[in-house]
């Protein structure tokens, strides 16, 4: 055969080369989303004087980041201490509410007051009840400048005095303990101003109850023994459901969680007034006193009584609104703190 040939034949029976994939184009980088700054005055609700203006303020920014950054202007204004409002009329903004979100556009201004010094809430609550539980040991223990010079440090000789002072003092024992361990306090602070008035009450109710409980002309309750163990027995009751519902309500919520849920009832039978009462921890603290009332019968401590319902029926009837506009599958056969009632 001929080598031409040959080398034909060859060709001819070689398999095509293959060609090479196209590589696939690269994607273009995608453009940044534009963000869309804010710029934000602050102005002087009384004087309407313009104190700051915060340019490329961030759209996701809230009003107490806001807060913080005038604070750094004006630090004698701490976030706590400072209000701020879109209209000279209008309400305060909540500190978790977001500026893109505000009725606003690019150029946003906010009206600011001071709200005074500040204390937090848990500050407030300690104060309010380690004066009462103080106080009532001072008469208790009948100190001097109380009652006659004759009677200074002496005891009484009736068993319900005693009894009535343990009840007492574990009452506003147990609420400073709770107040530290257990209550998670979603409320920030109140007005330095604002203590005076609480504690005035809670202490100035603690000094009458006790100066008639321990005076030495103090008269046992009417029906005697019988009367002072229904109304010990009540109050050890009703004390031990509001520890129950406090801790039942702390359970509910995660710790630094802001997410609201309807309160069911739980294992613990005390926390099964849930289906009939939105506020069931002032039922319990309602009938706690009308207990002390029974046991100790003093005018002092019925009247003091009689307003804490009026109180605490104010504050139930208010976070039963809340939970009905909140929740739209919110139980209707609760009442706010009376079963039925109230």
């Amino acid at each position: 055969m001929d080598v031409l040939a040959l080398e034909a034949k060859n060709v001819q029976g070689a398999e095509p080369e293959k060609k090479a994939a196209p590589r696939p184009k690269p994607k273009p980088p995608k453009k940044a989303k534009r963000i869309v700054y804010f710029e934000v005055e602050i102005i002087d609700l009384r004087t309407k004087e313009k104190l700051l203006l915060l340019d490329k303020v961030e759209p996701t920014a809230t009003v107490l980041d806001i807060k913080s950054l005038f604070h750094k202007s004006y630090p004698k204004w701490y976030p706590a201490r400072q209000s701020l409002r879109l209209d000279p009329k209008s309400k305060c903004l909540r500190d978790e509410e977001v500026l893109q979100t505000l009725p606003v556009g690019t150029t946003a201004s906010f009206y600011f007051s001071d709200l005074g010094a500040q204390l937090t809430w848990g500050t407030v609550f300690l104060a309010e009840c380690a004066g009462p539980l103080i106080i009532y040991l001072i008469f208790y223990f009948r100190l001097p400048f109380i009652y006659s010079p004759k009677y200074d440090f002496t005891s009484s000789k009736h068993w319900v005095v005693h009894l009535a002072c343990m009840c007492h003092s574990f009452h506003y024992a147990k609420r400073i303990l709770e107040t530290i361990f257990v209550h998670r306090i979603s409320h920030g602070t109140m007005p330095l101003r604002n203590i005076f008035k609480n504690c005035g009450y809670y202490w100035c109710n603690a000094a009458w109850m006790a100066y008639y409980i321990n005076h030495p002309l103090y008269t046992t309750p009417y029906y005697g023994e019988q009367q002072v163990k229904i109304g010990l027995y009540l109050f050890v009751f009703c004390q031990v459901g509001n520890f129950s519902i406090h801790v039942a309500l702390r359970n509910l919520k995660l710790p630094g969680s802001k997410t609201k849920k309807i309160p069911y009832p739980t294992k613990n039978p005390f926390t099964w007034i849930f289906w009939l009462v939105s506020c069931p921890n002032y039922t319990y603290e309602l009938g706690s006193w009308i207990g002390f009332t029974v046991m100790t019968q003093c005018a002092a401590v019925a009247f003091f009584t009689l307003v804490a319902f009026i109180q605490m029926t104010v504050w139930a009837k208010g976070k039963h609104r809340s939970y009905l506009k909140e929740f739209r599958d919110y139980p209707t056969l609760r009442s706010s703190i009376l079963p039925f009632i109230l």
